[in-house]
């Protein structure tokens, strides 16, 4: 048949065709109509552009610097340490571990370890998630200040933080009634106050860019505050709750020198028995054993809490407007408002008050006498003046900083990808995994362990005044990581994707999307970063040599040293160490992009 013909009236009238793809209408002016059917025409849907082998390639070239660092400065060096513990006059041997393992102690250290971490994380978030909303989703005036007060416990040494809790739970101190003196609550309580801030400022960090709205739709439609929170809030700041209370749990089972000074053998945790093995009886089968331990623990957090975060990152959604940060009201914000202002009060200015006026008694009286001694090296073994080591301090911590946020924006960024590919998803998983190491290994191990490995060509760095910084840097890169990666993982990929399709390059799609908002978290990640580094003492203390040494160290060899003059010193050096800190995190407030304050 003719492909084209002439329709009839009654053809063109018809309607019994449907599956025409040109309607047939009754126009003298039509001439030929198709009378073989075409396929719809589809629009066209949508899909995720994959990446090109260039792009891959860039992005393994990227993780290969940051995976090196890893590789060099703590593989190696905990490896080293590890592996020592495994010979036994040059021949290897697990009898030593075998011992270890097999020992009651050994699992009596375990379980307190186990359960002073879950106590001092589950009172940390209890009481830190009410002041994440209150600092960062309400405006008042002083609300900087305040958030800088909170910011000061979490880098002061553990050691300070441990005399300071003990001299105020002594029989003779102002809370001896309580009777806590050495007690399993007094270092929950230290603990708490330690890592009060890690909940806030994470927590916050995220809740200050939620959108507003679905909350305000769920009010509307007459669903109580309570419930708005329990259905609606929580589940969107959920992932920086999981997030920030992996880093509490880990800091607490990691916790060395509150510890050491407020429980001393009966509370032992694996921590502090890693260092008593290694420096005081150096049986490092020992130490290797316990340290194998602390891996696993570490793992396991880890895996459960990153597993959980993956699972409630779906509902999270940011706002770029400034409507999300919401003006103070009395009987809305009340509840948060007492809460944050006894743990504020009650927790961390009254031991601060303490260590400030205690660094004020002297032997007779009261005076400044303590900070006039801060120009002198004490009888601390160190032969430059305190000031000295403040400078010190300052130094090594710009220095461990800048190392540290170069790497953790590399690491974050790659590991808030989303790639479709299994094998590059699981990549990824086991890159955020490989970094968050560092914060399970006792930093006794690293600094030990560098001293064991870092002594030999092509990284004898035993004399390089990098070494420390390099440490510190180790330290503080998880934190940076956990500060960057939850608000580069609440980016909706479809964002990414609609650039894409626009015409924007992998460059730009970077620039405009992920460093707009990584802008929002860097000021809180160098802060926590300098504060870190200020505060670290537990790898520092075996790299810090007498003539260079940093704050901390000194303030833990005049702890140590007999004396009223050694032990004021020591309160006026941590007195001055949380000015600096302060400062530090005030410092970080400001130089924040305003586009981060929503």
């Amino acid at each position: 048949m003719p492909r084209w013909e002439r329709p009839s009236v009654e053809q063109r009238r018809s309607p019994s065709r449907p599956d025409r793809s040109v309607e047939l209408v009754a126009d003298p002016s039509v001439e030929l109509v198709e009378t073989t059917p075409r396929r719809r025409s589809r629009p066209a849907r949508p899909s995720r552009a994959r990446p090109s082998s260039l792009a891959i390639a860039l992005w393994a070239l990227a993780a290969l610097v940051p995976l090196g660092f890893l590789a060099i400065f703590f593989v190696w060096p905990v490896a080293g340490l590890v592996g020592r513990g495994f010979l036994v006059e040059g021949a290897p041997s697990l009898d030593g571990v075998r011992d270890v393992l097999s020992a009651p102690r050994t699992w009596r250290i375990i379980g307190q370890t186990l359960g002073q971490a879950v106590a001092g994380t589950a009172v940390a978030v209890a009481l830190g998630v009410p002041a994440a909303y209150l600092l960062y989703r309400c405006r008042f005036p002083g609300r900087g200040l305040l958030r800088a007060v909170v910011s000061v416990p979490f880098v002061l040494p553990t050691v300070v933080v441990g005399v300071a809790f003990r001299s105020l739970f002594a029989a003779q101190g102002p809370l001896g009634w309580l009777g806590l003196d050495e007690s399993f609550a007094a270092i929950v309580v230290a603990l708490a106050f330690f890592n009060y801030s890690v909940i806030v400022r994470t927590v916050g960090a995220l809740w200050s860019r939620l959108d507003p709205r679905t909350a305000e739709a769920a009010r509307m439609l007459g669903a109580s505050p309570a419930r708005v929170f329990l259905t609606v809030t929580l589940p969107a700041i959920a992932p920086a709750v999981l997030s920030g209370a992996s880093l509490v749990f880990l800091f607490c089972a990691t916790a060395f020198g509150i510890v050491m000074v407020m429980g001393g053998v009966r509370f032992s945790t694996i921590e502090t028995e890693i260092w008593y093995q290694t420096t005081q009886l150096l049986d490092l089968p020992a130490a290797s054993a316990l340290s194998i331990v602390q891996l696993v623990v570490v793992a396991v957090a880890l895996l459960i809490a990153g597993r959980a975060r993956r699972q409630a990152e779906h509902a999270l959604r940011l706002s770029g407007d400034e409507s999300a940060e919401q003006p103070w009201r009395a009987r809305r914000d009340l509840l948060p408002t007492l809460v944050t202002g006894v743990v504020v009060l009650g927790l961390l200015i009254v031991p601060m008050v303490h260590l400030v006026v205690r660094s004020f008694v002297t032997a007779d009286g009261w005076g400044w006498h303590n900070y006039e001694l801060l120009a002198t090296a004490g009888d601390s073994g160190v032969t430059v003046p305190v000031w000295t080591a403040a400078a010190n301090s300052l130094v090594i911590a710009a220095q461990a900083s800048a190392i540290a946020i170069g790497l953790g924006v590399l690491v974050s960024l790659i590991a808030s990808r989303r790639p479709r590919n299994r094998g590059l998803a699981a990549g990824v998983g086991v890159l955020d995994a490989l970094f968050m190491l560092p914060l399970g290994v006792s930093a006794v191990t690293v600094g030990f362990g560098f001293l064991i490995t870092l002594n030999r060509p092509p990284f004898d760095l035993r004399t390089s005044p990098i070494l420390i910084p390099i440490a510190q840097a180790i330290v503080a890169l998880p934190l940076v990581v956990r500060t960057l990666l939850p608000v580069l993982r609440a980016i909706d990929p479809r964002q990414r994707e609609a650039a894409a399709m626009l015409g924007a390059g992998p460059g730009r799609v970077l620039a405009t999307i992920d460093a707009a908002l990584a802008l929002r978290g860097l000021g809180l990640a160098i802060g926590f970063a300098f504060a870190t580094s200020l505060g670290e003492f537990g790898a520092t203390s075996f790299l810090s040599r007498p003539e260079h040494p940093t704050l901390p160290t000194v303030i833990f060899r005049l702890i140590g040293r007999p004396g009223a003059d050694n032990f004021g010193m020591a309160m006026a050096a941590s007195v001055v160490l949380a000015v600096l800190t302060a400062a530090v995190m005030a410092a970080a407030e400001l130089v924040r992009p305003r586009e981060a304050e929503l």
